[in-house]
């Protein structure tokens, strides 16, 4: 399988080429140059497979470029119950008849993005220590992103994580889980300003190859194609156990995804086109709307950080999403040309307009559907759950089932992604059912543990003197 970015502009690459990498040399992504596919004979051959044989059947496909058992002992060692509690690494539960929620929180830092972040670690450790190379990580989060990535980086050989966060906009919990890592390779930095101005600080020092060469800056954010292929693997699961003993044929399944920078929905996007027989991916906002105002209008506006509200869902608080880029590449017929002059539009006047264009009715047809969350519903969603089966459910995938309530029909399966455990927002769920969630003893007391972290403007200057002071 060899890789091309979005762009166009980019010489093709193997899947350990990109895996290091964030952004391509062009400013553009990286994506395969074709989506492998599974038949209907092999779609039931994966049906019985245990999670991490199934993770291997899946990501062989994307990353043929390892020596035989390498990749397969990487997977392995990564998702064991020791590290996420259950044999089933992702278990389904029912919400209420025809509705299901896929349980992605069960990692070591109570969040869906330990799936990926935690085969990343291992995956970036054994790719360095085969180059006998050094890498300096290069984030922004908005959450939870950041909690799981330096969890499964801290003390890894080889390898310093930098960490930008919107100062003030994130859970005390949140905060005080990344902020308490005293680890010598780990560098939070609170940046005054949104996440988006985390995420653009990001972009615009990785668009600087000479820099970006010269202090070996890698990525873990969702931009990092490891990321997305390794939450494909939950579709399948997803799929697998809301139809037992199903025939892909008789049984499509539609999936609820809460988005913010849309690298989750995008991994059932790629899920879809390897011949899972999902029918809808429904993508659910909070009142950071902008997903959802392009999959109803087209349009596709990005907001400024005096445009995006802080909302008690914080990790979707997020108005320019990364991943969308990588869809739209495949909206219109994988036509680079096509995508730069988007996303020139994009840059120069702050939007860009699919439906007047011959690629509305591709995007009609991607099965994408769409809504809405404001405070008071995730509020009303925590608090009717809780008093149908006690089950807590964490604010953003509240807004998940909030959405999915709405947008399901009752004759087809649907699979609502859970995003985080209650614990992580505990003043939200206290505002809804008047009490605080269960928390897990080893987090005890986190919030009063010593914090370590360096407050900075939204200044890109200001990042790259701290990165040139301290990278690796």
């Amino acid at each position: 399988m060899k890789y091309c970015s979005t762009r166009g502009r980019m010489a093709p690459a193997s899947f350990r080429d990109v895996l290091l990498e964030g952004l391509a040399p062009d400013g553009g992504l990286a994506v395969p140059e074709h989506y492998p596919r599974f038949d209907a004979r092999e779609l039931a051959d994966l049906r019985a497979l245990p999670y991490p044989e199934l993770a291997i059947a899946i990501l062989r496909r994307f990353a043929d470029d390892y020596e035989p058992g390498t990749l397969e002992a990487i997977v392995r060692g990564t998702y064991t119950s020791a590290v996420f509690g259950t044999e089933a690494i992702t278990p389904v539960a029912e919400l209420e008849p025809g509705l299901h929620l896929l349980q992605l929180s069960n990692g070591p830092t109570l969040a869906f993005k330990d799936m990926a972040m935690q085969l990343l670690g291992g995956l970036f450790e054994a790719e360095l220590a085969r180059r006998g190379e050094h890498l300096n990580i290069l984030g922004a989060t908005s959450g939870d992103t950041g909690s799981a990535a330096e969890v499964a980086m801290r003390g890894r050989p080889g390898v310093r994580v930098f960490m930008l966060s919107p100062f003030g906009r994130m859970s005390a919990f949140q905060r005080a889980q990344m902020y308490s890592l005293q680890d010598e390779n780990i560098f939070n930095l609170a940046i005054e300003g949104s996440f988006d101005d985390c995420q653009d600080l990001v972009k615009r020092i990785g668009a600087d190859v000479a820099f970006k060469r010269a202090h070996r800056l890698g990525a873990v954010n969702s931009i990092n194609w490891a990321r997305i292929v390794a939450q494909v693997v939950y579709y399948f699961r997803g799929y697998f156990a809301v139809t037992p003993g199903a025939t892909h044929e008789d049984r499509p399944v539609d999936f609820c995804v809460p988005s913010g920078n849309f690298g989750n929905v995008l991994a059932g996007w790629i899920a879809r086109q390897m011949g899972l027989p999902i029918r809808r991916l429904v993508v659910a906002t909070n009142e950071n709307d902008v997903l959802d105002e392009f999959f109803r209008t087209g349009t596709y506006r990005v907001r400024g950080a005096q445009e995006t509200h802080v909302t008690s869902s914080p990790s979707m608080d997020i108005s320019k999403a990364s991943n969308f880029e990588r869809f739209v590449f495949d909206i219109v017929g994988r036509d680079p040309a096509v995508l730069r002059e988007l996303w020139w539009e994009l840059d120069t006047r702050g939007a860009f307009d699919l439906k007047p264009t011959p690629y509305w009715d591709a995007v009609v047809a991607s099965g994408f559907r769409s809504g809405r969350s404001t405070h008071a519903d995730r509020l009303a969603t925590i608090r009717s759950q809780y008093e149908r089966d006690g089950r807590i459910l964490d604010p953003h995938t509240a807004d998940g089932v909030k959405v999915a309530r709405e947008l399901r029909d009752p004759h087809v399966p649907m699979v609502c992604l859970e995003t985080a455990l209650p614990t992580k927002f505990a003043e939200t769920i206290r505002e809804a059912i008047g009490r605080l969630p269960d928390r897990p003893a080893r987090f005890a007391g986190l919030e009063d543990l010593p914090q370590r972290f360096v407050r900075m403007p939204a200044d890109v200057d200001t990042v790259r003197a701290f990165l040139e002071a301290h990278a690796t």
